[in-house]
């Protein structure tokens, strides 16, 4: 890849942390229709096609699960950039238009329109509603693109207590849920099966809930077979004040 295609700025990396690191469900949202175990179809985007690539990736953070998905039941995965700990999730490359559409299904809105990333690539963070998927986060830059996720407005709960829908109430996810997540997780080639598998179980919300024996017991990971390489971490974003 050249210096100046790996810059285009029509293209971003979107780190998928929840279900959507499964590539199965992803196509979902860009082509429609609907996941196994979802109770939502999806109509699906502009541009049906799959993601350019898909690199495993370690972030800053903390994955939590809370509110009640109406996809899912049970909790469904958020992402607080501020919280201590690391994160880990699926970058895919993607047109600004492809995660535009993604991020207008995860909002619940039509999709269609390009999204405006000049004040999440400036400042970090940008709000676009008081919704559960309404806040934008630029994590930093991978390959000269910036690395854009969707997450709520709300800390993750101090101490991982219980809380209430509107301020991310901690909720066990269900086991369909944590099937993909866990299947997409170790689909990126960074981690072996236990180890997505303790991740998953130690995330607030799951915590508790889940242990690291239940959630391996929930699908035979069947890809990739060889020995796990390291993830991809991005760096800073150079344009950020």
């Amino acid at each position: 890849m050249s210096e100046a295609s790996s810059r285009d700025p029509s293209r971003v990396w979107y780190a998928a942390y929840g279900s959507n690191t499964h590539a199965e469900r992803l196509a979902c949202y860009l082509a429609g229709g609907r996941p196994p175990g979802a109770a939502r179809t999806f109509p699906g985007g502009r541009d049906p096609r799959p993601p350019e690539r898909s690199v495993a990736l370690v972030l800053p953070g903390q994955v939590y699960f809370a509110t009640e998905s109406p996809v899912w039941g049970g909790g469904r995965a958020f992402y607080d950039a501020a919280a201590d700990g690391t994160a880990w999730g699926v970058a895919h490359l993607l047109t600004v238009g492809q995660f535009s559409d993604i991020a207008a299904q995860e909002m619940y809105r039509a999709p269609g329109a390009d999204l405006d990333l000049t004040e999440v690539r400036a400042t970090g963070r940008c709000s676009l509603g008081t919704g559960r998927y309404e806040t934008l986060v630029c994590s930093g830059v991978l390959d000269g693109l910036p690395v854009l996720t969707f997450t709520a407005p709300w800390p993750m709960p101090e101490g991982g207590g219980e809380g209430g829908e509107e301020d991310g109430g901690l909720r066990p996810p269900s086991a369909a849920y944590l099937r993909h997540v866990a299947a997409g997780l170790h689909g990126a080639g960074a981690w072996r099966p236990a180890e997505v598998a303790a991740y998953l179980a130690g995330c607030p919300g799951a915590a508790g809930h889940w242990t690291p024996e239940a959630v391996a017991a929930l699908s035979v990971p069947t890809a990739p077979t060889g020995p796990p390489g390291p993830p991809s971490r991005c760096r800073p974003d150079p344009r950020r004040s």
